[in-house]
């Protein structure tokens, strides 16, 4: 990480390249907590952290998530991280993360993480949590 960033705005930041913002902070210490082979939306994080949104917490972890486990913080509909699908794959295969074949229409042949099944609530120990509640596209029910 270079020691000055530059904001969207032009402005330096002027902390010190070890110190991330708080919420950044907040939402790797997130990211640190899901379990092997299971996954949290980027709107998920943010609903636990209960600040920001998924664009938030996407900002986030593409300035400072390489350190973090970033494969386990995903899309809403399960497709993997452009541009790191097959490093993304090699981890989520390795964690035994549960995958939905690509179709056969699928340019790319790509698998997609099976919402239902990955995904985590945030609760100790690696729960379902929402899958009861939530459809075949990982949409959740009230």
């Amino acid at each position: 990480m270079s020691e000055h960033r530059t904001s969207d705005d032009g402005a330096r930041d002027e902390r010190a390249p070890d110190e991330l913002p708080e919420y950044a902070e907040r939402v790797l210490d997130v990211a640190d907590l899901i379990p092997p082979g299971r996954v949290m939306t980027y709107g998920d994080i943010a609903e636990w952290l209960g600040e920001g949104g998924p664009r938030q917490v996407g900002r986030v972890m593409a300035l400072y998530g390489g350190a973090a486990p970033w494969w386990r913080v995903v899309r809403s509909d399960g497709a993997l991280l452009p541009g790191h699908e097959l490093q993304a794959l090699d981890h989520y295969r390795e964690e035994s993360t549960p995958l939905r074949e690509a179709s056969r229409s699928a340019e790319d042949h790509i698998p997609r993480l099976d919402m239902k099944r990955a995904r985590w609530d945030g609760v100790t120990g690696g729960g379902h949590g929402r899958a009861e509640d939530e459809d075949e596209d990982g949409a959740a029910h009230t």
